[in-house]
This record gives C-alpha cells, sequence and structure tokens, in this order.
C-alpha cells in the first residue's frame, strides 16, 4: 500500500465537512494504528496520523468504517455552538475582564471560577460517552451513502475495533470500547441489547 493512494482514496471517502476539517498524515513510529488529539478551540486544523505499516494489514472496509468513525468524532467535537454553558462561558470571560479592569478581586474570582466551571462542562460534553456512541451511528450512516449497508457497516466497524485493539497488544477492550461494541451488535443485528440511554449521556 502507497500512503499517498490511500491518502487520497480516504480523503474521497470522507464527507465534505470532514475534508474541510481534517487532515491525514503517515507516522510510522506511532504504535496506535490511527490516533488522533482533542481538537482545541484554536486549532483550525484537526489532524488524523496512520501507521500505514500496520493499516494495511486491516481489511479495506474495516479501515473504510475507522476511518469514518474518526472523521464522525473529530467534527462532532464543538466548542463554539449556542447553549447554555457557551453562553456562561462568553459572560465569564466578559465578566473577569470587567472585574480586572475595575480591580475587583473577588468579582474578578468569582467570574473565573465562573467560566471555569462552565468550560469544564463543555469538556465532559465532548468526552462523554453519548459522543463516542454517535460517532459510530454516524460513521455507519456516512458509509451508507457509500455503499455499505446499514447491519454491514456496523459490523465491519465492530470487527475493526476489535482487530485494532489487537494489533496494538490490548489484551482487552476499555470500558468505552466495550459500550460502544454493545451499541453496534445491536445496529448490526447481532444482539437484541442496545445500551441504556443512561450510560449513553455518561
Amino acid at each position: 500500500m502507497e500512503p499517498t493512494t490511500e491518502i487520497r482514496r480516504l480523503l474521497d471517502l470522507m464527507p465534505a465537512s470532514g475534508r474541510m476539517l481534517t487532515k491525514i498524515v503517515g507516522k510510522r513510529e506511532q504504535t496506535k494504528v490511527i490516533d488522533y488529539a482533542f481538537p482545541m478551540p484554536w486549532q483550525q486544523e484537526r489532524r488524523i496520523s496512520i501507521n500505514f505499516d500496520l493499516w494495511r494489514r486491516l481489511p479495506q472496509p474495516q479501515r473504510d468504517l475507522l476511518l469514518l468513525r474518526t472523521v464522525s468524532w473529530l467534527t462532532a467535537v464543538k466548542w463554539f455552538k449556542p447553549d447554555v454553558y457557551q453562553g456562561v462561558v462568553l459572560a465569564g470571560l466578559l465578566g473577569t475582564v470587567v472585574e480586572i479592569v475595575q480591580g475587583d478581586v473577588v468579582g474578578t474570582v468569582a467570574a473565573g471560577a465562573l467560566t471555569a466551571i462552565a468550560g469544564t462542562r463543555i469538556w465532559r460534553n465532548n468526552h462523554s460517552s453519548q459522543i463516542e456512541v454517535e460517532a459510530d451511528e454516524a460513521a455507519v450512516r456516512v458509509a451508507g451513502r457509500r455503499g455499505y449497508a446499514e447491519a454491514e457497516a456496523a459490523q465491519h466497524l465492530l470487527s475493526a475495533i476489535e482487530a485494532v485493539a489487537q494489533m496494538e497488544g490490548r489484551p482487552t477492550l476499555d470500558f468505552m470500547e466495550l459500550l460502544r461494541r454493545q451499541n453496534l451488535q445491536a445496529i448490526a443485528g447481532l444482539s437484541s441489547a442496545g445500551i441504556p440511554e443512561t450510560l449513553r449521556e455518561k
């Protein structure tokens, strides 16, 4: 597999939003098959790094679903969207600046604390099990527009999760992967039990 050719193929596979936001790079020295960092608000580009020596060992459908899932997760992370926490962060930042200008130490601490609390909540929302599961579901939907049946796409992603863990030398799946696995089994029709809403929202 020639990395440049595979990168071009993967870019064609992505939805338009993914092509605009993400960049794929080869990284032979990394131990993970595919890796990405949590995108910070000041980063315009969301980088996906792939170890092509490991990547080529996966069947193409598994590679496709892994890539689509990664792009779905990266594009789902939203720092700036109209909701109460973003409003509180903006109000807190503005209040902090005003209090600093006025020299009010107590007001500065209070406004700073408000900003930190709301910012932490945004961070937690972007690291929840809900966003992980929804990224899988979004990848399956996009795969449907690329010629995969829903159940087939879910099975390929499920197999990819297990194959990647094995290739990376991890004897067991972590909690989030097990949760995703259960949801994908339900989508693929392999299990009648999905994941409870209480776990989805954690």
